[in-house]
């Protein structure tokens, strides 16, 4: 057993460090285009009204770090449309983006998932606004809170510093999924771990997108590495990243004082991932 954990930490330490200088680079590139183009885009979906939903998915495929929490905000302020906000949330890639340009995945495979998330994210938010009017009623004493201030989110550092801060945070995560999922393959076997329930329709697509309703870019990584390492289905995959929107819910919950509409609006995300990873798994979409 001490072996085990020794090779497990060593394997891990080491995978860690070859893709640091890659997601380091992404986070760069990411940076920089969210300081370029993160205000524009927000003016564009603001500027959406009913249409929010078309912009929202497109657009929320663009690597913005916290873009899902400043559409929670602009939701909560009813500058934006449920519909909108939900888009957005299906559409942003968070941390799976940066971990498979590192590991270099194909850029056809990395260009189908971002367009089957934008394309998620329009279709659902349309049908939000559609099936869900009453998410869209404007109340007294609602207003806009300013993200940055509230949410701590450091948007006035240099861009090196910030990229540096995400790369070493991702790294962490990555570190300690790696690590954890060695321990299982060398304790279970891979073959074994490949069978169970993240590989079999329905059961994964229900368990992945759970795991995607966690609040947290780890969330992204663990599903992400799980992929990528066999251990989940394409559709199961699918479910947790179209759930998985970052800090968005918290965002949600803190900002919007509806806590019931907070409640249905998480179950509403959670129904469209799932069936989103369904129709991938029994179309028999190729990633």
């Amino acid at each position: 057993m001490p072996e085990l954990i020794l090779d497990a930490g060593l394997d891990a330490l080491l995978d860690t460090v070859k893709i640091l200088p890659f997601l380091f680079a992404t986070y760069l590139l990411m940076e920089y285009l969210e300081h370029r183009v993160q205000e524009k885009t927000l003016a564009l979906i603001r500027k959406a009204d009913r249409l929010g939903p078309l912009p929202g998915g497109i657009l929320g495929i663009i690597p913005q770090c916290g873009f899902s929490a400043a559409a929670a905000s602009l939701y909560a302020g009813r500058v934006i449309t449920a519909g909108t906000m939900i888009a957005v949330f299906l559409s942003t890639s968070d941390e799976m983006l940066p971990i498979m340009i590192s590991t270099h995945v194909g850029t056809e495979t990395i260009l189908r998932i971002l367009l089957i998330k934008a394309l998620a994210g329009v279709v659902f938010g349309f049908a939000v606004d559609f099936l869900f009017r009453r998410f869209n009623i404007r109340r007294i004493g609602e207003s806009i809170h300013d993200l940055c201030e509230q949410d701590d989110c450091d948007c006035d550092e240099s861009i090196l510093r910030s990229a540096w801060k995400h790369t070493v945070n991702t790294c962490l995560f990555l570190l300690a999924v790696t690590f954890a999922m060695n321990l299982v393959i060398g304790l279970v076997g891979e073959e074994a771990l490949k069978s169970l329930f993240l590989n079999r329709r329905v059961t994964g697509e229900l368990i992945g997108g759970l795991m995607g309703l966690i609040p947290n870019c780890a969330a992204s990584v663990v599903i992400t590495s799980l992929y990528l390492e066999g251990g989940m289905s394409a559709g199961a995959m699918m479910s947790g990243l179209l759930v998985g929107a970052g800090v968005g819910l918290l965002v949600l919950y803190r900002n919007n004082r509806k806590r019931r509409d907070n409640l249905s609006l998480t179950g509403i995300l959670y129904v469209c991932g799932v069936l989103g990873g369904l129709i991938i798994d029994f179309a028999g979409i190729r990633l």
